[in-house]
């Protein structure tokens, strides 16, 4: 058996869960950004655009809707990496039990991620139909945006997933999301320009990799998008640090994954 038909099995196996606990992901992953899409990009955006001081050069839904793909698939990505891995290394001990056939660390972590991969695909195409629908974006772009937004998620996953491999308990997941996810929800370009930020903040909003994953995915979604939509960096700087980001994850989470089932 191969390594990557070992970690399709895994992946195999995480379907197979899945089909039972679907429900519970349904609210993050489908309803609430819908919700904020209409909520933020048509209620709020009437505001916005009907007011003397508004300066994007596209309706505000349009530039949510764009920002949602990417916030869409950071909130997945990190919920795929943080509970789930959580109780497979500790409460369920699955990778436990998982290490005793032929596959290894490594194959759960690729497996994971092909799977992760697979989920986010299909979650972002349903919201990227729903954009169209609600005509926020168009179907070609939309579509084509949905591979960068596919890998912010998986990085996302990756990095949480090294880090909740070195956790011991869920509660400090719970502090991850309320004091990192929910920050960088807000400060990195979802819903407004960083431009709008203080002075002092937005080159901190450069960092964080959710703005990186934001405009890749807002400079494909809108190609005729001007300076008030997305900023002049070059589109392989964000590809490059997600990249990046994803990559090391995988590494550690491999490294971290042996050493915790071997301990």
């Amino acid at each position: 058996m191969t390594a990557l038909s070992r970690s399709f099995r895994y992946a195999e196996s995480e379907v197979m869960a899945y089909r039972r606990t679907w429900r519970g992901t349904v609210i993050t992953s489908f309803v609430n950004p819908v919700l904020f899409l209409a909520a933020l990009g048509f209620g709020l955006g009437q505001f916005i655009d009907g007011g003397s001081e508004a300066n994007l050069s596209v309706p505000f839904v349009t530039f949510v809707a764009s920002g949602l793909m990417a916030a869409n698939a950071m909130q997945n990505g990190a919920g795929d990496g943080s509970f789930p891995v959580m109780a497979g290394l500790i409460w369920r001990k699955n990778f436990h039990g998982t290490i005793t056939t032929p596959l290894g660390p490594a194959d759960i972590i690729w497996g994971r991620l092909i799977w992760g991969v697979g989920r986010l695909g299909f979650t972002l195409i349903v919201f990227a139909v729903i954009a169209v629908v609600f005509d926020a974006l168009e179907i070609g772009p939309a579509l084509l945006a949905i591979p960068p937004a596919i890998l912010t998620g998986i990085a996302f996953t990756s990095v949480i997933t090294a880090w909740t491999l070195t956790q011991d308990d869920g509660r400090s997941l719970s502090t991850m999301f309320r004091f990192a996810i929910v920050p960088l929800f807000l400060f990195s370009g979802t819903f407004f320009p960083i431009s709008e930020l203080p002075e002092w903040l937005e080159p901190v909003a450069y960092l964080t990799p959710l703005f990186h994953g934001v405009e890749l995915v807002r400079k494909i979604a809108l190609p005729d998008a001007d300076a008030t939509i997305v900023t002049s960096l070059p589109m392989w700087v964000h590809f490059g640090y997600l990249l990046v980001m994803a990559t090391a994850g995988i590494y550690l989470s491999v490294k971290l994954l042996d050493g915790r089932v071997r301990e």
